[in-house]
């Protein structure tokens, strides 16, 4: 991908090498005085305060204060920094698309997500997550998260290197923020899991008309590149990932789509470039998918 030199978002948040996780916590009333309590009876109980803070935290019915747990910070990997320019470049290049074509399509202005870089564990306005959970769109802040070692995870767990790889998964996630703005998942929800396979496989091709209007509008990729973007598609299929988990496959407890579904609808997606084609995921009959 043709990425060096050009503009960089200004929408990226860097929390790399920050504490989360038991970091801040969520404490049910009360705030610094409740925390002094329960440290103190962790302690007579001879147990960590930091992990019965962590389960009542995680335990439901989180209200009031954070109690903020100082912890040092670690350091950023300077090898990183190639990536993070890049999918800042990438994050700026899904701004210049969607801005255009919100503008085209529905006449109003594209509210550009920000994309929290973090390493291990973050906070979300979605709840807490680790690096295992992948890269996700939290709905209720409108950020996309990513912790850049997925990279090297595409190269080495899933067999999908490349830059434009890479970019497919940036662009996915933005598609799930073109679904927010515009309603449908509140309409649609994932309840079930053919509502979560559909806007899965949606979000695959919104990253596909991306990628179809950057090509038009800025030339960004060269050979090779759509077939990484494909390739790693194929890869985080639900179908491949249960055979490589446990050598057996469960249709009915997919959420993302098979890897032929997944690469489907993002060669639709790039091949037409229409954004209107998004309402074929909710028309047509599942299996037809």
């Amino acid at each position: 991908m043709l990425w060096k030199g050009r503009r960089e978002s200004g929408n990226v948040e860097d929390l790399r090498g920050r504490s989360a996780g038991p970091g801040t916590m969520r404490l049910a009333g009360g705030g610094g005085a409740v925390t002094i309590v329960i440290i103190v009876i962790a302690l007579l109980m001879g147990k960590n305060p930091l992990a019965l803070l962590d389960q009542l935290n995680t335990g439901g019915g989180g209200f009031g204060e954070s109690a903020q747990v100082q912890q040092a910070d670690q350091p950023i990997d300077p090898k990183q920094q190639p990536l993070k320019d890049f999918v800042s470049v990438v994050l700026a290049d899904t701004e210049d698309v969607w801005g255009a074509l919100f503008q085209q399509q529905f006449n109003s202005a594209y509210p550009q997500p920000k994309l929290v870089l973090f390493s291990g564990a973050v906070q979300s306005a979605c709840g807490s997550a680790s690096s295992a959970s992948g890269p996700f769109y939290c709905p209720g802040d409108q950020k996309l998260y990513i912790d850049l070692t997925f990279y090297e995870e595409l190269k080495s767990r899933f067999r999908a290197p490349g830059d434009f790889a890479m970019a497919y998964v940036v662009a996915h996630e933005v598609g799930h923020h073109i679904q927010h703005v515009l309603g449908i998942t509140d309409r649609v929800g994932r309840d079930d899991n053919e509502a979560s396979v559909r806007l899965e496989l949606q979000a695959d091709y919104l990253a596909g008309v991306w990628a179809y209007h950057a090509q038009k509008m800025k030339t960004i990729i060269e050979q090779g590149d759509v077939e990484e973007a494909l390739n790693a598609a194929n890869a985080i299929g639900d179908d491949t990932l249960q055979r490589q988990s446990s050598g057996r496959v469960v249709p009915d407890s997919f959420t993302h789509g098979t890897s032929a579904q997944r690469v489907r609808w993002f060669k639709k997606g790039f091949t037409t470039g229409d954004i209107r084609g998004m309402d074929q995921l909710f028309k047509l009959p599942y299996g037809q998918l």
